[in-house]
């Protein structure tokens, strides 16, 4: 029986700073939706059920560290998980600013929507992408995987190792890349069809100047975007839910 010492009291309350950052950037967790208290208890037990394995880390941790140096492992410790809470829901930003794109090329951005998954309110075709998004996220299990990243985050930032913000910052870049990269290659299809789309209106609109084009072509345009939605939706959701589980695992 291992008996709760202060020190090891001290090293669960830095296991839950890294814990409690990364759980309130985590997309999924950190939703309006998700009561607070929910948010606290789910990182409270995360953290219980981590501790026997994140401990031995902490040998290197003095057992009475001084305010100065308590200040620094607790900032440390919740800019680390911050820092991958982060980089997690850079992918669902990308995704949800795709998505605003994509509907505003199907002559959907202007319906008004209800703050769903997010505080603030977007046109329903942003919303069905991202619910969906966070739907797979837990459905897929990667919820799981979230919570088996952060334990392995430990072999790769030690407790204790001063937080390089340089380092940070090449990071959350290099993630903000390819994350837009991987949106625009999921809605590729859709910025194509909105090239096209125009263009043809346009030069509708030029030979018959004297009939409202761009009314009467309305419900056609936003007809074709929902069979290209019907027809490039389920592959590109399976597009996100992959790059984002790899990243999980390997990045």
């Amino acid at each position: 029986m291992t008996l709760v010492t202060p020190e090891i009291l001290l090293h669960a309350f830095l296991i839950f700073c890294r814990i409690g950052a990364c759980l309130m950037l985590m997309p999924g967790f950190s939703s309006p939706r998700v009561p607070v208290r929910l948010r606290l208890l789910m990182a409270g037990g995360i953290t219980l059920a981590l501790a026997p394995f994140a401990l031995p880390a902490f040998a290197t941790v003095g057992a009475d560290p001084g305010p100065a140096t308590l200040l620094r492992l607790i900032v440390s410790e919740t800019m680390t998980g911050a820092l991958i809470g982060l980089m997690a829901r850079f992918f669902f930003l990308a995704l949800q600013t795709i998505a605003t794109a994509m509907a505003t090329t199907a002559g959907l951005g202007q319906l008004p929507g209800l703050p769903i998954d997010e505080a603030e309110a977007s046109a329903p075709f942003v919303t069905l992408i991202t619910m969906t998004a966070a739907t797979l996220m837990f459905v897929t299990n990667q919820h799981a995987e979230v919570i088996r990243a952060l334990a392995g985050s430990y072999a790769r930032i030690a407790p204790g190792t001063a937080f390089d913000a340089q380092a940070g910052l090449i990071q959350l870049a290099d993630r903000a890349s390819d994350s837009f990269f991987l949106a625009l290659r999921i809605g590729s299809p859709f910025m194509i069809y909105g090239v096209v789309v125009n263009l043809a209106i346009g030069l509708m609109n030029k030979l018959t100047p004297q009939i409202p084009v761009y009314f009467i072509s309305l419900p056609f345009v936003i007809a074709g975007g929902l069979f290209l939605l019907y027809f490039t939706g389920p592959e590109a959701l399976r597009l996100f839910i992959t790059a984002f589980s790899s990243w999980l695992a390997h990045g």
